[in-house]
């Protein structure tokens, strides 16, 4: 007789399922996942040709048909997210939708269809995530160098273990080297020639350095290195397996120019959508072996998507890369912590004060709040004169590990308009975030840094804010004012300040 074993589970392990969507310039690819104990298992992986590279023209505008395109992709995919909380899902958008300029009508439907943030991410930053993709899912001793060739794009990272040491991305695609090389699939050698020309062109510009840094293994990420290495294994090689070297890729470029056109090659595997750009693939691949010396390139299937999920599972661990990359930008340019301090504790103390009547109850707004306050000085490291605009400069163009675009954007912003007057016609249209909540975060931070203006420890009472609309109304405690007039003269300035963001200030 035997017993059926029924296996409970453990209520002390936590489960958590999350989505990472990756908005590329030739596919969108979703990875469903569940992260148990630290480690994250795939559960299911779907994936649409999309080509938007293909509608951008000359003016960096995408057409509308390739928007189109994208947004029907999207609806197929909405099913896959349903039930779906926003800090279990996150969408990062690549080198075309950061290239057009019109990426907003895109992002604005797209938000009608999934109901998340839609982040789009610098070149720097998709090539730190690819990395940890890889580095994720991949073992090597010693430097690696990693590349990735997506539709408009390649990104380069050079790094140990987890941690990269050199990235670039450069502006260089299969989609992009198609339309311009391969013109309606035509495959000639004068073709190839142009087209390994053209990448070498642009991987030369940065080859030295990372001929300088060095590497001990070379490992490629994304569906065209995927393509270009099983289409090798099929025709036979003495490769070892998910490898390709040199030789290889000339044997591919022999057999795509006797092709003569895309729709002429085939092999077991491969898709239309990489047929088409099959040929501009493989030319960039060949430009970086010849460029940087490669001997040999491993494939691996961790990528972009793969290294979202896997900062997802930090983030829930609280082991936020942001949270390092702000307190390196504090001693990278010798933030006044102690000061800092200050005007993050009591911009924090506001913010909870009216944080649910004024609707920016979001741990991403405070989380930005709190490194907004913390980064607001960096701009001193330049000049003390000016401090606001020298910080906006220094974080709008500095690298920030972690940051999406929209999140950089909104620090500087938040950093701009820390004091001095508010001019509305510099605010920039955000694809994240809403107009109110930028106001109201400015009239907070603002607060925060002219409420500390002494510099000084033990000054301030306990501070209360309520806020009703568009109104903060700030209670220091009977007489504090009356005997501080130079604070009371600030506060009265201040509310003639931000005005102009629709906001009034009324002080007891």
């Amino acid at each position: 007789m035997t017993t059926d074993v029924v296996v409970e589970p453990n209520p002390a392990i936590a489960v958590k399922k999350v989505a990472a969507l990756d908005l590329g310039s030739n596919s969108f690819h979703l990875v469903v996942a569940r992260i148990v104990a630290q480690d994250v298992q795939i559960l299911h992986r779907l994936k649409f040709r999309v080509q938007l590279a293909d509608g951008l023209d000359e003016d960096d505008r995408l057409s509308d048909k390739a928007i189109e395109r994208g947004l029907d992709n999207l609806r197929l995919m909405a099913e896959s997210l349903n039930d779906f909380h926003p800090d279990q899902v996150r969408i990062v958008a690549t080198y075309t939708l950061r290239k057009a300029k019109n990426a907003n009508k895109f992002v604005k439907a797209a938000r009608k269809i999934l109901p998340y943030p839609i982040e789009i991410i610098s070149g720097l930053e998709e090539a730190r995530l690819i990395y940890s993709g890889v580095a994720h899912t991949n073992y090597h001793e010693g430097n690696r160098l990693t590349i990735d060739i997506g539709g408009g794009s390649t990104e380069l990272v050079i790094g140990e273990g987890f941690e990269p040491v050199l990235l670039r991305s450069l502006p260089l695609g299969c989609v992009t080297l198609s339309q311009r090389c391969f013109k309606g699939g035509r495959i000639r050698e004068k073709d190839f020639s142009r087209a390994i020309s053209r990448a070498r062109q642009e991987i030369d510009t940065i080859s030295s350095v990372y001929l300088r840094e060095g590497w001990e293994s070379c490992v490629g990420s994304s569906g065209t290195v995927k393509a270009i290495v099983d289409f090798a294994h099929a025709l036979g090689t003495e490769t070892r397996e998910n490898h390709v070297m040199l030789n290889d890729l000339k044997r591919l470029t022999r057999i795509c120019i006797e092709a003569g056109h895309v729709d002429e090659l085939s092999f077991p595997g491969i898709t239309p959508e990489r047929q088409h750009v099959f040929p501009a693939g493989l030319a960039i691949l060949t430009a970086l072996f010849e460029s940087l010396d490669i001997e040999s390139l491993e494939y691996s299937q961790g990528a972009l998507r793969e290294g979202v999920l896997y900062e997802m599972e930090e983030r829930m661990e609280e082991k936020d890369i942001r949270e390092r990359t702000a307190q390196s930008l504090v001693t990278r340019y010798v933030v006044d912590v102690e000061q800092a301090q200050r005007v993050r504790e009591t911009t924090l103390k506001l913010y909870q004060d009216v944080k649910k009547k004024w609707q920016i109850d979001a741990p991403e707004l405070q989380n930005l709040l709190t490194w907004a306050a913390l980064l607001h000085e960096v701009g001193l490291h330049i000049h003390s004169r000016n401090v606001h605009r020298h910080s906006e400069y220094i974080l709008r163009n500095v690298e920030l590990p972690g940051f999406n675009i929209e999140e950089q954007k909104l620090l500087a912003t938040l950093a701009r308009f820390q004091r001095k007057r508010i001019q509305k016609d510099e605010f920039r249209e955000s694809l994240m975030y809403a107009p109110p909540e930028v106001s109201r975060l400015i009239s907070l931070l603002r607060l925060g840094v002219l409420l500390n203006f002494k510099r000084q420890d033990d000054i301030l009472p306990e501070i209360t804010a309520t806020v009703k609309k568009n109104q903060i109304m700030l209670d220091f405690g009977e007489g504090w004012l009356e005997e501080r007039p130079v604070f009371a003269a600030n506060l009265e300035r201040e509310n003639h300040q931000i005005s102009a963001l629709g906001i009034t200030l009324s002080v007891s």
